[in-house]
């Protein structure tokens, strides 16, 4: 008895879909769900901002999907380990705060020399920090380092302040960064 050629393909196109939904319901299925909203108080202290910023680069702000602390040799993105201390000289004219955000907002204006652009900005989606959000994870960065000094008053050239503002004094802006450099 012959099976006619329409009969075979179509077994074969079940016994591949049946495999293929086998390897696929196989697979382990990660739900995701939008952000949470986390509500900071405006009288948050400087150590608390430190303690809720290092949850959010840990959990919301997906900061340790690329970033490590004290790791070396080849690394996707630069090691944040003492980079409060490194933030203070990346680009000349800009204090620490003044880096920290600029590379939170706009994080492909400067890139450091051996790595690649590729960070998202991270008040944008996918990620969608708020301003609090990102201030208390700059207050996690300075402590990395060095003595957090932001608080929750805090200026800085993308929340209503401007460069060289030092945690919310305003100052004149500074030069123009290079685009590339250490």
């Amino acid at each position: 008895m012959k099976i006619p050629v329409t009969l075979q393909l179509a077994a074969l196109a079940v016994a591949m879909t049946s495999f293929y939904m086998m390897v696929g319901q196989a697979v382990p299925q990660k739900e995701v769900q939008p952000p949470e909203v986390i509500d900071l108080p405006e009288d948050l202290t400087t150590d608390q901002m430190v303690a809720i910023g290092k949850t959010i680069f840990e959990g919301k702000g997906i900061c340790v999907t690329c970033h490590t602390i004290g790791k070396s040799g080849a690394l996707r993105f630069p090691d944040l380990a003492g980079v409060a201390e490194r933030a203070k000289t990346r680009i000349p004219g800009y204090t620490a705060l003044d880096y920290f955000a600029e590379t939170l907002y706009e994080p492909n204006k400067y890139v450091v020399a051996g790595f690649n652009p590729g960070m998202p900005t991270i008040n944008k989606p996918p990620v969608g920090l708020t301003d609090q959000e990102i201030l208390a994870v700059i207050a996690y960065l300075e402590s990395l380092g060095g003595t957090p000094t932001v608080t929750m008053d805090t200026k800085h050239a993308y929340n209503g302040g401007t460069l060289g503002g030092g945690g919310g004094v305003d100052a004149a802006p500074a030069a123009e960064a290079p685009a590339v450099g250490d």
